[in-house]
């Protein structure tokens, strides 16, 4: 099936990754057959989890901050910030839009 382009649309704006050319796209339509298999699997009778280790207890620790105030030196980590925020991911794609994206699938 083919992947419409308001789906590529809204994938690359969540994702922030760039199917503009016909490879990221036969990509994206490989995964999602590949997904599709787990319509073939029969769940009749199966509970929903909310977690796979929902048998096991999870032991929480303490949350003691020991140390703080080191603002200045995490931001000195980031390659790109903005105001006292992290650029994530750094160097995000400009996306095309809509109008471009339909002529390039048009031809895919």
């Amino acid at each position: 099936q083919k992947v419409s382009v308001e789906v590529l649309d809204h994938l690359e704006h969540l994702a922030l990754v760039d199917f503009r050319d016909s490879e990221g796209v036969d990509w994206l339509q490989k995964a999602i057959q590949f997904a599709d298999q787990l319509h073939e699997v029969n769940t009749d009778g199966v509970e929903p989890m909310d977690s796979v280790l929902e048998d096991r207890c999870l032991y929480l620790r303490e949350d003691d901050v020991t140390e703080g105030n080191c603002t200045k030196e995490l931001l000195g980590n980031a390659r790109e910030k903005v105001e006292e925020y992290f650029v994530a991911p750094p160097g995000n794609i400009p996306l095309p839009k809509l109008e471009e994206r339909e002529t390039f699938l048009q031809g895919s």
